[in-house]
């Protein structure tokens, strides 16, 4: 199998799970050739590096089994080690219900995943997406999700507690913030068609990303659109807990078309952000900075 670098791989939304015993890096995203618009969605692939550089793939992660409730929207998977397994949130829709995260399972990273969760764990009814995966200091699981057009015109982040085995929720949600609580936050590009038809102004709320700051804060990355394109920003929370209360920094600290970021530990120490850019299709590719915590600065790895 030829190996591939970064800017040969189309993929969206991507993650990468670090497995320090096997030194080596799965990446996994969006694979779907067109995700939008109500196509078939055919499953999650994954690639496998040691470097960073080089990868080796694709890997058929997952793969909807017959009867499988979405068929459409296959969104931005993540897998998360999690009590001896690895569990994938991934986002799913079909004609007969709005888009939600549902739980997948499997005992290696490369899977196969196969459903864990009877459906969507996001509120029913709601449209959700982008769910991840947040342990908090008293070692209860959350999952972390997105509120979005076209259900609401404004976009905003919410989470709910997860039962142990990360099978179901195991309370109500709870809202963190409006995406436009961000003063560098504008409505995206098909904003002037809502106009047009005299509806409200649309903001988009992708992609979160808890992670702690070296203070012991919370952070959450977050992707929405800035004056001219995509872009990444970050907010925090003033307890270093979900309940907040939460501010966003004034500006983005990714203005360049590029979101959906996640951070991760590399095996030399360094800590790593991904996210894909360009954001229109195609050729959105996954690209690796090297990431301050401290600040949100990034410079190429």
């Amino acid at each position: 199998m030829a190996l591939l670098r970064a800017h040969e791989i189309k993929i969206r939304d991507p993650f990468v799970l670090p497995i320090a015993a096997e030194q080596t890096y799965y990446l996994y995203g969006t694979t779907d050739k067109n995700p939008w618009g109500g196509h078939p969605g055919g499953g999650f692939d994954t690639y496998r590096s040691r470097d960073l550089v080089h990868w080796e793939g694709p890997f058929p992660a997952f793969r909807p089994p017959a009867g499988f409730w979405g068929t459409t929207c296959f969104w931005a998977p993540e897998v998360h080690a999690w009590r001896g397994r690895y569990y994938m949130f991934a986002t799913f829709a079909s004609d007969k219900a709005p888009l939600g995260t549902q739980v997948l399972v499997a005992d290696h990273p490369l899977g196969p995943f196969l459903p864990h969760s009877a459906g969507p764990v996001t509120p029913a009814g709601d449209a959700c997406l982008d769910g991840t995966l947040w342990v908090a200091r008293d070692g209860t699981p959350w999952m972390i999700f997105s509120r979005d057009w076209p259900q609401i015109a404004v976009g905003r982040y919410s989470a709910l507690p997860l039962r142990e085995d990360l099978s179901a929720a195991a309370g109500p949600a709870i809202e963190l913030f409006s995406v436009n609580a961000a003063a560098w936050v504008r409505p995206p590009p098909w904003q002037k068609e809502r106009d047009e038809k005299g509806q409200p102004p649309c903001y988009v709320a992708d992609g979160a990303w808890p992670f702690r700051l070296p203070n012991g804060g919370l952070g959450l990355l977050f992707s929405s659109w800035n004056e001219t394109n995509y872009a990444t920003g970050l907010a925090r929370s003033a307890s270093g807990d979900l309940a907040g209360p939460w501010t966003c920094d004034p500006t983005a600290f990714f203005p360049d078309n590029g979101g959906h970021a996640m951070i991760f530990a590399g095996f030399d120490g360094q800590i790593y952000l991904t996210l894909h850019q360009p954001n229109d299709p195609p050729p959105e590719h996954p690209c690796f900075f090297a990431f301050n915590l401290g600040r949100p600065i990034l410079k190429p790895s």
